[in-house]
């Protein structure tokens, strides 16, 4: 009797077993999906928060894009439209030079009008931001002058812009064309002439 019950008792113990490593087994698969869920979850926010830093990055840059488009769209028609200062000026010192026109009586009155004209311009330049650089005894500045001559002047110390030869502006903070210089430079004596001609030789 007793060997019968043992025997029928092993297969129960089996079954027990069975269903033990089958629990564990949906247990531990279970747990693997949980992590997985887990880990998909992370990968998605990881995913999404790539994604609002790029859309953020792109919508900075299209604002300074539009920003620099409004404050320097008007570059180049800004840059055409010194020449027409220019020529006002030349114009107005053309006249003032001719000997002929000097005869006329109505010089005066014609060269106010061309002046009001001048001031009107540089008017509108300076609404829309658009600024002469003053250069005269300021140090050579390669970002705002360019040399365009050397003159020897012993009051000024040398690398000095002391001549004009065109006006600069500036557009807001950035260069809208440079200032054309003369610059100072030591006048050389005959002993430093007669030096470097040794040297030369």
């Amino acid at each position: 009797m007793m060997t019968d019950n043992k025997k029928k008792q092993e297969p129960k113990d089996q079954e027990v077993k069975q269903n033990d490593s089958i629990e564990r087994e949906t247990r531990d698969k279970s747990s693997q999906t949980e992590l997985s869920i887990e880990e998909k979850l992370k990968e998605a926010e990881d995913k999404l928060l790539r994604s609002l830093a790029e859309i953020e990055n792109q919508r900075r840059r299209f604002e300074k894009e539009i920003k620099d488009a409004f404050e320097f769209g008007s570059f180049n028609f800004s840059k055409e439209i010194l020449a027409l200062l220019d020529n006002l000026q030349r114009a107005k010192l053309a006249i003032k030079n001719d000997n002929e026109l000097k005869k006329n009586k109505d010089l005066d009155k014609f060269i106010e009008y061309i002046t009001i004209i001048e001031k009107d311009l540089i008017s509108i330049f300076e609404k829309n931001n658009i600024k002469k650089i003053n250069s005269i005894g300021k140090k050579f500045d390669p970002n705002l002058h360019q040399a365009m001559t050397e003159i020897e002047d012993e009051n000024a110390e040398p690398g000095t812009v002391v001549q004009e030869v065109q006006s600069g502006y500036m557009l807001g903070e950035r260069l809208l064309r440079p200032v054309l210089v003369g610059v100072s430079k030591k006048k050389e004596t005959k002993n430093g002439e007669n030096k470097a001609k040794k040297e030369e030789k």
